[in-house]
């Protein structure tokens, strides 16, 4: 007859050859994503390989650990979801303390609780990389997912310099968390701008 002490034994070794499995079969998949966007990271098989590791850790007694990957199988699957963390919201005042003293930022400003809009100076700092450098300063403080950075050229040259550059910190551009809307940032639509251009230059 097994014992209490054998069951749990038998049963945790169980656990860890399906979390292996589980593990195994999703690594070609995580590099594949993550070589794509690194947002693109998780998925069911990461919810499942924290279950399973919070079972290993349950059966082995160690409830610190259980109750830890419990939590991580939970973010994952907020982030899987598109869903900001909602006891890691950001705070906007810290916010702007945060990102305001980074090189090429002359004003900082929350258009609404999730689009945050960041004035700088001169076309260098109108990129994506200026972007990752405000969503790292923002990290610190809370779930970027909830974030939507959009820089604006204070000395733009051109419509197109002029034009909004927009992106959700965790996400590939275009995209936005779930609920998150699509904001008009320009008085006029960029792609509507691009049309009118396209068609002057044909009407020449």
């Amino acid at each position: 007859m097994i014992g209490a002490k054998g069951s749990r034994t038998r049963h945790g070794r169980i656990a860890i050859v399906l979390l292996c499995a589980v593990l195994a079969a999703g690594c070609g998949r995580d590099r594949e994503a993550d070589a794509q966007h690194p947002s693109a990271r998780g998925g069911p098989l990461a919810v499942a390989g924290h279950m399973l590791a919070a079972q290993v850790a349950a059966t082995s007694g160690n409830r610190q650990a259980a109750r830890a990957q419990q939590d991580a199988a939970s973010r994952q699957y907020l982030r899987d979801m598109r869903m900001p963390d909602p006891a890691r919201i950001i705070d906007p005042e810290a916010a702007r303390v945060a990102v305001a003293p980074l090189p090429g930022v002359r004003g900082v400003v929350w258009m609404d609780r999730s689009n945050l809009i960041v004035m700088v100076d001169g076309a260098r700092y109108r990129s994506m990389h200026m972007i990752d450098r405000v969503c790292a300063s923002l990290a610190p403080l809370g779930d970027t997912l909830g974030v939507v950075v959009n820089l604006q050229n204070v000395n733009a040259v051109s419509a197109a310099q002029a034009d909004t550059l927009s992106r959700n910190c965790q996400l590939p551009p275009g995209q936005r968390a779930f609920l998150q809307p699509h904001r008009q940032i320009d008085a006029l639509d960029p792609r509507l701008r691009r049309t009118f251009e396209a068609q002057q230059r044909q009407g020449r």
